[in-house]
């Protein structure tokens, strides 16, 4: 299991609307909307690496409102 927070910008005063957009996307465990340089926080999982990727390109980014996103994968050292 690969899991990932990921950062994201929004247009402004969209950040509710497409953390709520978010939620409701399998392999999102938490959509959070919050202050400073990002305004939404994520956190997904997926069973590979692909399938996070294709989850983060394919359903996150193509949410009306998104200006950016940063893919931050979690490592147990």
């Amino acid at each position: 299991m690969v899991q990932a927070y990921i950062l994201i910008q929004t247009e402004v005063g969209k950040a509710a609307e497409v953390a709520g957009a978010i939620k409701v996307i399998t392999g999102v465990t938490q959509a959070e909307d919050v202050t400073g340089p990002y305004d939404v926080i994520v956190r997904a999982e997926a069973n590979n690496v692909d399938e996070l990727g294709k989850l983060v390109v394919a359903q996150i980014q193509s949410i009306e409102g998104i200006t950016r996103t940063l893919t931050c994968p979690i490592v147990h050292i």
